[in-house]
């Protein structure tokens, strides 16, 4: 079964990085439509095809498999690595949080930040993945 988890975990992962990756991006064009604008309103139906279909089942799955793993590998709070990449995590979730806020304001026409914010916003969950895979992959704290 820890196979299992493990393989659903991962999959669930990507999906869920995929959406944090892409809708960042997302908001970088659309903080500079012109509110009420054809291509406004495509982002709107994206952002929100992408965050409901696609990010919010896969951060759910991605959850509740990674606290599966850890009830049934048996992990310690002596496992620094584990602490560190949960931290990370927790940045992911906070991440994934203001996302789901910027996408009921754009939806709302409002234009929360502006372009730069939403491109530094976008290298947030890439930093975040790094740390993670490095703490899982290698365990620097073991």
């Amino acid at each position: 079964m820890d196979l299992w988890f493990k393989a659903i975990h991962v999959i669930a992962i990507v999906a869920w990085m995929a959406g944090l990756l892409y809708l960042p991006r997302l908001m970088v064009y659309h903080s500079v439509e012109k509110v009420g604008s054809p291509t406004s309103d495509v982002f709107k139906v994206m952002e929100r095809r992408l965050l409901k279909a696609i990010m919010r089942p896969a951060a759910v799955v991605a959850l509740f498999t990674g606290l599966g793993l850890i009830h049934y590998s048996g992990f310690s709070h002596r496992d620094v690595w584990l602490l560190v990449k949960l931290a990370a995590v927790v940045v992911l979730f906070g991440t994934h949080g203001m996302l789901e806020g910027f996408v009921a304001k754009f939806a709302r026409d409002e234009r929360p930040k502006s372009q730069r914010y939403f491109r530094v916003l976008n290298e947030v969950p890439t930093a975040a993945l790094i740390v993670i895979v490095i703490m899982v992959i290698i365990k620097p704290f073991s």
